[in-house]
């Protein structure tokens, strides 16, 4: 085959329609024919990477991606689809500085403040007076919450900044100042600020260093059930179609004894700390990847989180039913895209044979 950009671009178009249709062998063997037109073009090793990071392969994409960065060691995209392998497979001080490159990437819409004050590159934070600033989704803003008290354990002046629906849980729960971040915000001059979903690696953590107790709170709500369930996550996120469940299974998931739909629209909650209320009366969650999963993993509360085949989120890892992130939360997992109904059977048999459906 000759080598050609001019060929390699159609074929990565092609390649680029029958990954969005998913046709997921179509689309790999149309990047590899790209990459051999090509070898030279970057963008040919990343989109190859990146499809084989969709498909569960981390191997084999951290070597695309690789490939890719050193023919464009300046491309944001590929930095950070490099970083969030890495980051699957639990190699953290690697991943995280790579990751910092998802402020570059104009379509993932996650700018830094423009604040006067230097951004904290890490290390000593005693007597720091820290701003933390929140990013990305609520679920994300749960999982980095714990961050802030292990800063001021080790002598911080932290400020932490939320969205308003978070506000009460975490200020009620985080022995740190917490300002809800809407409109016009005040707070006091820091030395430092730093975006949230910067901090395992500002940090210095790894998998087995991550603060992982329990550190949210709520008081109990009678919840008229046994079982939480969480079967959708925001419409908007870029996985969504792949992550949230089809309305029947959904409802089969809901059929369950003693379930309960966590959603506001059916429990009437009116932020986190309701929900969260809520999730302190029962004895279990179920949900997709989505906020209330890490809701149920910061409250301590065992939860059982269903994950897609395509684009697992890179803080489940790969191949583990275990969490680093959260120690009572159990991984189920798709073993081919879109089928979730092996997976629903895999929950009824666990509730079965652990009683907690009867």
């Amino acid at each position: 085959m000759s080598r050609s950009p001019a060929l390699a671009d159609d074929l990565r178009a092609a390649a680029a329609g029958s990954f969005a249709a998913g046709r997921y062998a179509d689309a790999e063997a149309g990047y590899r024919a790209a990459v051999q037109a090509a070898p030279g073009l970057a963008m040919a090793h990343h989109d190859l990477g990146v499809l084989l990071k969709a498909v569960g392969r981390l191997d084999a994409a951290r070597a695309s991606l690789r490939t890719a960065l050193s023919l464009a060691p300046g491309e944001p995209r590929t930095r950070h689809a490099l970083g969030s392998v890495l980051l699957a497979l639990g190699r953290y001080q690697e991943g995280w500085p790579l990751y910092d490159a998802r402020h570059e990437v104009p379509e993932l819409r996650i700018p830094k403040p423009q604040l006067p004050f230097p951004e904290w590159p890490g290390r000593d934070v005693r007597g720091r007076k820290l701003l933390l600033f929140p990013e990305q989704g609520f679920g994300d803003q749960i999982q980095y919450a714990r961050f802030a008290p292990w800063l001021a354990a080790r002598g911080a002046d932290v400020t932490l900044l939320c969205r308003p629906q978070l506000h009460r849980l975490l200020d009620d729960s985080l022995d740190v100042r917490v300002i809800a971040a809407a409109g016009q915000v005040e707070f006091p001059d820091p030395d430092a600020w730093v975006m949230t979903g910067s901090l395992p690696g500002r940090c210095g953590l790894e998998p087995a260093t991550l603060p992982s107790a329990p550190y949210l709170r709520a008081a109990t709500r009678p919840p008229g059930g046994r079982i939480g369930v969480a079967t959708r996550g925001n419409p908007g996120h870029s996985n969504d179609a792949q992550r949230s469940l089809p309305a029947d299974v959904a409802a089969e998931l809901l059929a369950l004894p003693g379930a309960m739909s966590l959603e506001p629209e059916a429990t009437g909650a009116k932020d986190f700390a309701e929900t969260a209320a809520l999730v302190a009366g029962l004895d279990l969650v179920i949900a997709v990847d989505t906020a209330v999963a890490h809701l149920a993993g910061a409250l301590g509360k065992p939860v059982w989180i269903l994950l897609p085949r395509i684009f697992t989120d890179w803080r489940w890892m790969e191949g583990r039913a275990d969490s680093p992130w959260y120690p009572t939360a159990r991984l189920f997992r798709q073993a081919s895209p879109g089928d979730w109904s092996a997976v629903l059977a895999e929950v009824r048999r666990t509730l079965t044979q652990e009683t907690i459906v009867r």
